[in-house]
């Protein structure tokens, strides 16, 4: 086989690059995996990520989503809240894609740790995955070099790779940063998620069982990077200020964590054997929990297309070009739309709160609008003309 005998190389050992790493590895696949941090940095961060139906059919091929059940938290109701015209619409089962529905949740939540845990450990006892981890630098790295059939970044939206490799990328940094923390609740039902749209930016709620949650706390990034420096007391007496009705926070769970936000984007998502894959490709807006689903639809589309060359014994110099061309839609669509969505829910001009009126009216009134909505966010834009597997 091809791959065999020229390994590709995978720079980010983060969840993207590790589920490829896998992925190429079950195809016969040699790979070698690097990352710059250890593997305890690697699954100790404090995050945690919605996963949609194209995630799970995708860990469904990968043989990972049994194992990954127990670890997994369903919400099979998504309570979207517009605070601006105080009014809602909730998302269920029924509004799912046909397809969908027998696995009788909208999404489900889980957590980094867990994830990059039997990632790693599948990685370890794979033969066909070299690991070199805690690397000081991408050493031994040049772009383009000949001893590797293809060199994948997922190494993140400050890819060393990208830089070296000179692709051009766009970013368009947004004035709100994103405040993440772990909140225990007293009394709320844990298979519910909210998406609350105020002013200052989204809010979403995750819960990652019983009565835990992820916070995603979008606001101006001076007021997140104060907030995340509070004494727990004060950030708690914040955080009841915004939560939605019947929601009192017991704890927190975790140190809260501030970032930028930005909106980025690779027009051309390679340069000669180097392809682009994940965030160091692309970075939307967290509003949706788009985020990891649109890094695995990449994943998705290169295994594919690595599965069929090697089926047809075919050299992997046409890939990186193809590639490019089946995830450019996906991505220009899923960021222009979560970008439309931060600038439509966070304005107050009069004109903007009418179409906000008619749009939610719509959604609550029509289960045709939901179900398109939730396909949309579940599955990606592109399922739109296609059949979904069952």
């Amino acid at each position: 086989m091809y791959g065999s005998s020229s390994p590709v190389r995978i720079n980010g050992a983060g969840p993207t690059g590790s589920l490829l790493a896998l992925g190429l590895a079950s195809l016969n696949y040699s790979i070698d995996l690097f990352d710059t941090a250890s593997l305890d940095t690697i699954c100790s961060k404090s995050r945690a990520y919605a996963l949609t139906h194209s995630s799970r059919r995708l860990l469904i091929k990968l043989d990972l989503w049994n194992e990954l059940q127990p670890f997994l938290t369903p919400f099979k109701k998504l309570r979207l809240e517009d605070r601006g015209i105080r009014k809602t619409v909730n998302f269920t089962n029924s509004d799912l894609h046909q397809s969908n529905q027998s696995a009788c949740a909208v999404g489900w939540i889980l957590d980094h740790s867990s994830l990059m845990r039997l990632l790693m450990r599948r990685l370890e006892l794979s033969p066909n995955v070299n690991l070199y981890l805690n690397r000081v630098s991408v050493d031994n790295f040049s772009p383009f070099n000949n001893s590797y059939a293809l060199i994948i970044a997922a190494d993140g939206p400050q890819s060393l790779t990208r830089k070296q490799s000179e692709i051009p990328f766009w970013t368009h940094q947004y004035s709100q940063g994103c405040l993440t923390a772990k909140i225990r609740f007293r009394n709320i039902n844990s298979d519910e998620a909210f998406e609350c749209f105020r002013p200052e930016g989204p809010l979403a709620i995750l819960p990652l069982g019983e009565t835990d949650f992820q916070v995603v706390w979008s606001a101006p990034l001076h007021r997140c990077r104060q907030l995340a420096s509070l004494e727990t007391t004060a950030f708690l007496d914040q955080i009841c200020t915004i939560l939605p009705y019947g929601l009192e926070p017991d704890a927190l769970l975790d140190q809260p964590a501030a970032f930028p936000l930005q909106l980025s984007f690779a027009p051309k998502l390679h340069r000669g054997n180097v392809l682009l894959v994940g965030e160091s490709g692309h970075r939307c807006h967290p509003v949706g929990g788009q985020g990891l689903n649109l890094c695995w639809r990449d994943v998705e589309t290169l295994l594919q297309l690595m599965s069929l060359a090697s089926q047809n014994k075919k050299s992997l110099k046409n890939i990186p070009s193809r590639y490019t061309k089946l995830r450019f839609l996906d991505l220009l669509i899923v960021g222009f739309a979560t970008d439309l969505l931060v600038r439509l829910f966070s304005n107050r001009q009069s004109g903007l709160l009418i179409v906000r009126r008619v749009g939610i009216s719509a959604l609550k009134l029509w289960p045709f609008f939901r179900r398109l909505s939730l396909q949309a966010m579940t599955d990606g834009p592109g399922t739109f003309l296609s059949r979904l597997p069952k």
